[in-house]
């Protein structure tokens, strides 16, 4: 993709000497956090909430239902006691190839020594014999090609992960030759063969298991598909969703390897949303090329308005209180590309400093949003839809424009399935939207239910979007509807300053089959 300018000059050097100020909001830009061993307890949780956290991920790879389940119980506690919402992300394992070391003790691997990868996972892991969860693996590797292997695979500290080098295979086993030395710690190590097709399914029956008993059980909001690399994988959970009552659950394909990437366009087209792995991206991919993959995805993602979330930032912050220069610039320059969210995996999961991570990234994406070029990004996706224009789009974008002109402190739309809010956030608002979700009357075969919680939670993974779940009063129809809605929306925007007396307001909503864009002054 072409470079652009994203800023002028005089407004760069202006944001460099000025002060960063404090914000509510950390950032427009969403956060993920992964909850786990080291911000797992009730008060870790709240810092994390309270530093910015929007969606909490479990990642299934690594620890059961029953320790997630104790996990969430006190999310949910959390989140009362700060009075934030917070979304559910479920995490799938997928078709992850996995070593088990069941007695955890210390793999050392030397430089140009030789390890055997063999299938039969009776035998105990060592230096010179790797067990893997796969019997197909020398029936798909040659001699030359690339192994990747760790505990959080290839972290780029090569004292952690081990990087092989196929030499040949003897029936099922494969000989490899290490290229670096390593000591592999844990109890599970990832192993990742580079450009290779792994013949197993995307979605496992573990994977099943999980969301049919865990996941529903839970409502989650959102699945993190892994390793998607067809759109029949996203087609294929999305029918599964349904059989387990998950109707509304989104699902965010994780792309993960070339095979994705081939397939971007049409996964994009099937996914709720995109999570850009590039852990595995950078192992699957020339390290020079993931940056083109990085930008030409989030961009596909912004004209289509979808989520892209992006992994990977912060690595150095497992262990360390500040990230590195070229870590904080990657943070700044993805919120730039225009991705809606970071995702923050180890960081978070068992980092020495998980609240301290959260604030630290919110602050660089609060920075660079400061800079953000809007009106060139809002051209772009203006230019994409075309014309003639969808009522929808037409009205969306009219917002966004009407927010610009007046300089609007923030635009509210009332919605109830999110879809309003996020296409008005599809054009990139330099402003948050607050959205609020009026609860809808449903009625099955045994009874009346409000719904809306999961809508409005689902808000949270798209870029400046700040949800408020309205009364079940306020899914009255008539004026009372529009003047309560305003009102809470105002009434939270002042309370936690987003909104001062005399500002501009946006307000879009539908009235009946039409969508209409008003500017509201906010009075003394």
């Amino acid at each position: 993709m072409q470079g652009q300018m994203v800023i002028e000059e005089p407004v760069r050097l202006a944001s460099v000497l000025t002060s960063s100020k404090p914000n509510f909001l950390p950032s427009l830009t969403k956060i993920v956090g992964t909850l786990g061993p080291k911000s797992r307890s009730v008060k870790v949780i709240e810092g994390c909430l309270n530093a910015g956290m929007s969606v909490a991920r479990f990642d299934f790879s690594g620890f059961d239902g029953t320790y997630h389940q104790e996990t969430l119980d006190n999310l949910r506690t959390a989140v009362e006691n700060v009075n934030k919402l917070c979304a559910v992300m479920l995490d799938t394992v997928g078709p992850e190839l996995r070593i088990c070391n069941n007695n955890g003790n210390p793999i050392e691997l030397k430089v140009d020594g030789h390890v055997t990868i063999t299938p039969d996972v009776c035998r105990e892991p060592s230096a010179e014999v790797l067990p893997v969860n796969y019997a197909g693996l020398a029936e798909t590797v040659k001699k030359g090609d690339t192994i990747f292997l760790g505990q959080y695979l290839f972290t780029g500290s090569e004292t952690t992960s081990v990087w092989l080098e196929v030499l040949e295979t003897k029936g099922p086993d494969v000989i490899c030759l290490v290229k670096n030395t390593a000591t592999l710690a844990g109890f599970i190590f990832t192993m990742h063969v580079a450009q290779v097709h792994i013949n197993l399914a995307t979605l496992t029956d573990i994977d099943k298991k999980v969301i049919s008993t865990w996941g529903s059980h839970n409502n989650v909001d959102f699945i993190s598909l892994s390793y998607t690399r067809h759109a029949d994988d996203v087609r294929e959970l999305r029918a599964f969703l349904k059989t387990q009552n998950l109707h509304e659950t989104q699902i965010f394909a994780k792309v993960e390897n070339v095979e994705g990437l081939k397939h971007f366009d049409e996964i994009l087209q099937e996914a709720d949303g995109i999570i850009l792995s590039r852990g595995n991206l950078g192992i699957d991919l020339p390290p020079e090329k993931v940056f083109l993959f990085q930008k030409s995805a989030v961009h596909k993602c912004n004209i289509s308005g979808k989520p892209a979330i992006i992994t990977r930032v912060v690595d150095s912050m497992v262990e360390n209180l500040r990230p590195t220069r070229a870590e904080a610039t990657d943070v700044a320059n993805a919120v730039l590309d225009g991705t809606d969210g970071i995702l923050l995996g180890a960081e978070t999961l068992r980092g020495l400093y998980p609240i301290e991570t959260i604030q630290t990234v919110g602050r660089i994406c609060f920075e660079a949003e400061c800079v953000y070029n809007q009106g060139l990004n809002f051209k772009k996706i203006v230019k994409h839809v075309g014309e003639p224009m969808s009522h929808a789009e037409s009205v969306a974008s009219s917002a966004v424009r009407a927010a610009n002109k007046v300089k609007a402190a923030i635009i509210v739309v009332f919605t109830a399935s999110g879809r309003a809010a996020r296409l008005v956030a599809k054009y990139r608002p330099s402003v948050p939207v607050v959205a609020i979700v009026i609860p809808r009357l449903t009625k099955n075969s045994l009874n009346w239910t409000f719904s809306g919680t999961s809508q409005a939670r689902q808000c949270l993974g798209v870029r400046g979007v700040y949800p408020i779940l309205a009364s079940p009063n306020v899914a009255t129809s008539g004026r009372a509807t529009e003047e309560s809605g305003l009102k809470l929306a105002l009434n939270h925007g002042k309370s936690v300053g987003l909104v001062k007396p005399n500002d501009q307001i946006v307000v879009f909503q539908k009235i009946g089959d039409s969508s209409v864009v008003k500017i509201v002054e906010l009075g003394d």
